[in-house]
């Protein structure tokens, strides 16, 4: 961007409204993505970041504009083999009497995490069996197109198997439309991960992967920290390959438990941990 205090007026916006950093060597990324919101404005770029201190709908682009959006179908493979290999057979063990899970897909993007998730229940899970997945994220136009269900050819094309484009997917128009009884099981809410965790109860696999990155070492703390009651007892919490919880207070660090899971480190509850192997 032309103008130090443009960028430092977005970043500071962008960190109030989603706890995002974006430090400087970003202005080419915020660049990028503003520049079609001005011209759709007509407007110069530094004209455009002036108008946010008394626009809240442009305000409300921006954060979507500048929202983190890399997704794709079973992105890294490993997890979704380490979740239907060893994850899914403990919890329905351990979930026999009541036959349903919860899963949450946070910082969902367009939804492939999600949908992904849904496609291996659709595959794995016994005959009378029940599951929700909560999907969330801080950008309302990622949430609409969670709900549409609705991907181009070259979204589909990143990561999406054949034999489930076939399964799961129906043309219309341009786009592949995924299939209804999919699109009921997810639960589309809207949320800030570093603001409070209202009505959302709790779930058997917490999906929170590739965002800690983006967040400072105090915001990410808080989110782990907040997310201890969310997951349950037994259950399992994914991160990003490049993200951890050994880099935490010492206290926050000692409550999560890691385990490795093939070439996973998935992270539960360490209560919970400790008192199945005293047998309490």
């Amino acid at each position: 961007m032309t103008a130090p205090s443009a960028f430092a007026s977005v970043s500071a916006l962008v960190r109030r409204e989603t706890s995002m950093v974006y430090d400087e060597g970003k202005e080419y990324l915020v660049e990028a993505r503003l520049t079609p919101l001005a011209q759709a404005r007509g407007l110069e770029l530094e004209q455009y970041v002036a108008r946010l201190a008394f626009d809240a709908d442009e305000r409300r682009k921006v954060v979507d504009a500048l929202t983190i959006n890399e997704t794709s179908w079973f992105r890294d493979h490993t997890p979704y083999q380490a979740f239907t290999d060893v994850m899914l057979p403990a919890l329905l063990e351990a979930r026999s009497t009541t036959r349903r899970l919860r899963i949450w897909s946070a910082a969902c993007s367009s939804g492939q995490e999600a949908y992904s998730i849904a496609m291996l229940l659709d595959q794995n899970l016994p005959a009378g069996w029940d599951y929700e997945i909560v999907a969330t994220d801080i950008s309302t136009q990622m949430l609409d197109r969670v709900r549409a269900g609705r991907y181009s050819q070259v979204e589909v094309n990143r990561g999406l198997p054949a034999t489930s484009l076939v399964r799961y997917f129906t043309r219309v128009g341009r786009e592949w439309e995924i299939a209804e009884r999919l699109r009921e099981r997810v639960t589309v809410k809207h949320l800030n991960l570093a603001a409070p965790y209202v009505g959302l109860g709790t779930f058997d696999v917490i999906w929170l992967r590739n965002v800690l990155i983006y967040f400072d070492a105090t915001t990410k703390a808080d989110v782990l920290r907040r997310m201890l009651p969310m997951l349950a007892p037994d259950g399992y919490l994914l991160l990003g390959a490049s993200e951890t919880t050994l880099d935490l207070p010492a206290d926050l660090a000692a409550s999560w438990h890691r385990e490795q899971i093939g070439r996973v480190p998935a992270y539960r509850r360490a209560t919970a941990m400790t008192l199945s192997r005293t047998g309490a």
